[in-house]
């Protein structure tokens, strides 16, 4: 009987790339970067003493959550499939031997493993050197998905493939034919407008506002660099998505909606994050020359206190919204800049305490999110399931307070210096009210995604208020 046909060939199995749809070496970067970044600072030493050093500390300093890594289910099927049917079934990477004891535990279908270990790396050559050893040439069925494995497939007797092209595909059966070939979801462009949240650029929108109440938004030039800080903003906040969805790989990972996230499933490599974050840095900061120089300080300052909320505020109960108030207030205190008008005391005091309503708004329709799923707190945050009944007092008290702020104004004598007719902006309040009421309804009956943002870009209501409120504004100017 052939090798091939062999009902017992053992079969062996790459993990990353293949097994799973990311790569450890990099899940273990990223946890040390969560944990210790000081530690990133000696990667350059660990790697001077080989590749297989470098895995070996950070397997031990930034160990992984193995059962949350994002498996190819078609493969993990496959590999019980052999199991049943009395195959042995062993795991061969290059990922080191601490990583792969997780995985092992995790699915709980492996015989034993060839993995990487202090001064050894078990890749390419070498793996099909040891897979050869242990089974001999041509006594074992091996799956793999990249270039460094070509010299394992043509020791096998039977090749298998994840992610291979048409003419891979077509190569590898003529050195180890009769392999089973699994897809793999390419990057698309799909996925990097989710991955990048281009639908939340709509935030950036808030740098027109100093524009708009100032009245002066027939000025060409202005409204030019306006547009110009709106793109700088958004590719700013894109890096910024890009890296919390880096740091927050395990957490999304065990959450109900976020766990589909292009970083989190697999469907962007991690590599390509790590490379459009500095890139879309370098961009915002481009664009950010053709401003004045108090909008750059302001790209800085956001910057910094992104790291800060990433690096510990996030994990600190109402700080996290409080923050995210104040990065919301920065895109129209920038705006202001871009185009050299001064901010209103009354827009600034209006927007950190709407948006302080939006960010607690965010937090509860989590927080229903994860009830729903038989959670009882919110994974790296300190919020639990139950603080739902006091998030909903005080998010539309916030919202609320924005109201009065609005009242104020129209009430102010800044205000008959932009409208002939002042008092038709109360028409202003009733609208405002019934939007964050009619948000916080639809939120307590679980209607709210875990971004209100989103709901209200989708949502024909809102433009109809937003209709409404153009109308009053237009009134105001004209009577």
């Amino acid at each position: 009987m052939s090798a091939a046909s062999e009902p017992m060939l053992p079969l062996c199995v790459d993990l990353d790339g293949t097994l799973i749809s990311t790569d450890t070496l990099f899940e273990t970067l990223l946890v040390c970067a969560r944990r210790r970044p000081w530690w990133l600072l000696l990667i350059p030493v660990w790697l001077l003493r080989g590749r297989p050093h470098l895995k070996q500390r950070l397997a031990e300093l930034a160990p992984i959550e193995a059962a949350d890594l994002p498996f190819r289910a078609e493969v993990v099927a496959y590999l019980r499939e052999a199991r049943a049917a009395n195959r042995p079934v062993w795991l061969a990477t290059a990922s080191h031997q601490r990583v792969t004891t997780g995985v092992v535990e995790a699915l709980d279908v492996f015989d034993d493993v060839i993995a990487t270990s202090s001064g050894d790396n078990v890749k390419g050559a070498r793996k099909a050197a040891l897979l050869c050893e242990r089974f001999g040439e041509g006594g074992f069925e091996y799956i793999g998905d990249s270039n460094a494995d070509w010299p394992v497939w043509k020791a096998a007797a039977r090749g298998s493939s994840v992610g291979l092209s048409g003419a891979d595909q077509e190569r590898l059966e003529r050195i180890a034919p009769g392999g089973r070939h699994f897809e793999a979801r390419q990057p698309r462009l799909a996925s990097w407008v989710r991955a990048l949240r281009i639908h939340q650029w709509v935030k950036n929108g808030l740098l027109f506002l100093p524009l708009l109440a100032s009245h002066r938004f027939s000025e060409i030039e202005l409204v030019v660099a306006t547009l110009t800080g709106f793109l700088a903003f958004g590719a700013l906040a894109s890096s910024v998505y890009v890296l919390n969805d880096l740091l927050d790989l395990p957490a999304d990972r065990r959450h109900p909606t976020k766990r589909d996230r292009p970083f989190a499933s697999g469907e962007l490599p991690i590599w390509s994050g790590l490379l459009a974050a500095p890139l879309l840095v370098a961009a915002s900061f481009t664009l950010a020359t053709r401003l004045p120089p108090a909008f750059t300080l302001v790209l800085c300052v956001y910057l910094a206190l992104n790291a800060i909320y990433t690096l510990v505020l996030k994990r600190i109960v109402i700080a996290d919204v409080v923050l995210l108030s104040v990065l919301y207030g920065l895109r129209v205190l920038a705006g202001g800049f871009a185009c050299g008008i001064v901010v209103s005391p009354w827009l600034m005091g209006f927007s950190l305490f709407f948006f302080m309503n939006l960010a607690f708004l965010k937090r509860y329709a989590d927080l229903r999110l994860l009830a729903k799923a038989g959670e009882v707190a919110a994974e790296g945050r300190d919020y639990r399931v139950d603080d739902a009944p006091l998030l909903l007092g005080l998010g539309p008290a916030s919202g609320y307070v924005a109201t009065v702020v609005l009242a104020l104004y129209v009430q102010s004598d800044a205000v008959g210096m932009l409208y002939r007719t002042p008092a038709v902006l109360w028409g202003l309040v009733p609208l405002l009210v019934y939007w964050i009421s009619r948000f916080w309804m639809l939120a307590h009956r679980g209607k709210v995604s875990d971004d209100p943002i989103v709901l209200a870009v989708r949502d024909p209501a809102s433009y109809g208020v937003l209709a409404l409120a153009l109308a009053v504004f237009a009134l105001g100017t004209l009577i």
